[in-house]
């Protein structure tokens, strides 16, 4: 088992930036690759970047390149995403997730294996 625990999420204006942390504890040398994903109300949970661990190979959805950065802590087997350059539509709960298993496209909800309990992010205009 792998436990997750996000941390840094709170409200912000538009324009203004958050620094996410998802602390992992366990079997954490089970854990291949990190993601991120996030839940709007009313919508289905997103993929918004991942990073593998050995390597540090790094992934981002469209909406959030250039915007956000992953990043990682090998040492203290923490993740981290800073977000600049937040919208309104950036507004979701942030979950942090694990999967065990190596994939060229993390983006699916499906094949993470554990999830933290998420972390409020608002936007306001």
């Amino acid at each position: 088992q792998v436990q997750l625990v996000e941390s840094g999420g709170g409200l912000v204006q538009a324009g203004g930036s958050l620094r996410l942390s998802c602390a992992a504890s366990g079997r954490t040398f089970s854990s291949n690759i990190m993601g991120w994903f996030r839940q709007a109300p009313g919508k289905e949970r997103e993929f918004v970047s991942a990073i593998r661990w050995n390597g540090g190979r790094t992934w981002y959805a469209d909406s959030v390149k250039g915007r956000f950065t992953i990043s990682k802590d090998n040492a203290k087997n923490t993740v981290f995403l800073q977000m600049y350059s937040l919208k309104p539509e950036d507004t979701a709960i942030y979950y942090c997730a694990s999967r065990i298993h190596y994939s060229e496209s993390p983006v699916s909800t499906a094949d993470y294996n554990y999830w933290g309990q998420g972390t409020q992010v608002t936007v306001s205009p």
